[in-house]
């Protein structure tokens, strides 16, 4: 039995290009929830204050700490929202840079390995350009309202985010399997 779906889910089936995904929250969602450190239980962050929804399935990569001091970010892309705690096995396609509050907060890009209607894309450079613009505007734009500032400077493939998940993989394995 799996206790803690950061601690003790598997990265994924080939880091870092197969990886697996936590969902937190499901494609068209105005509610925020995040896996408790602790306890492993999905709570309630807050209702978004704006009126904007998560533009995809976006959880977390198992056993993987960010610069930011939590799991690294994911966005599964998908044909279906999926549901909050589903583990999800995804290919990486790349990463949407993000600086939220002056800290840097990648955003990993990925295709769910279990749906034919995304599982073709193999590299960030294959998505529509217009569905970039509405993930840099809902990350833009969502915290406005609570008067915090996120600037999304750019994106990058599929080279760099595997970049990115193998240093979080080490960040992780430094601080929790000593």
């Amino acid at each position: 039995m799996i206790n803690h779906p950061w601690h003790e889910v598997p990265v994924g089936s080939n880091p870092p290009e197969h990886i697996n995904g936590i969902v937190e929250i499901a494609t068209g969602m105005r509610t925020k929830y995040e896996v408790d450190k602790e306890t492993g239980l999905l709570k309630l962050d807050r209702i978004l204050y704006s009126a904007v929804y998560y533009p995809a399935n976006y959880g977390f990569i198992p056993q993987t700490l960010g610069d930011d001091h939590d799991p690294l970010d994911i966005m599964i892309l998908c044909r279906e929202p999926i549901q909050p705690l589903c583990l999800v096995p995804a290919r990486v396609i790349g990463v949407m840079r993000m600086i939220d509050q002056g800290l840097g907060d990648e955003k990993i890009l990925a295709v769910a390995e279990n749906d034919a209607s995304t599982r073709h894309l193999k590299d960030i450079s294959e998505l529509e350009d217009h569905f970039k613009l509405e993930l840099k505007e809902f990350f833009e734009s969502y915290k406005k309202l609570e008067n915090k500032i996120v600037i999304v400077p750019d994106f990058q493939g599929k080279e760099t985010a595997m970049k990115i998940i193998e240093k979080a993989v080490a960040q992780y394995q430094e601080k929790y399997t000593r």
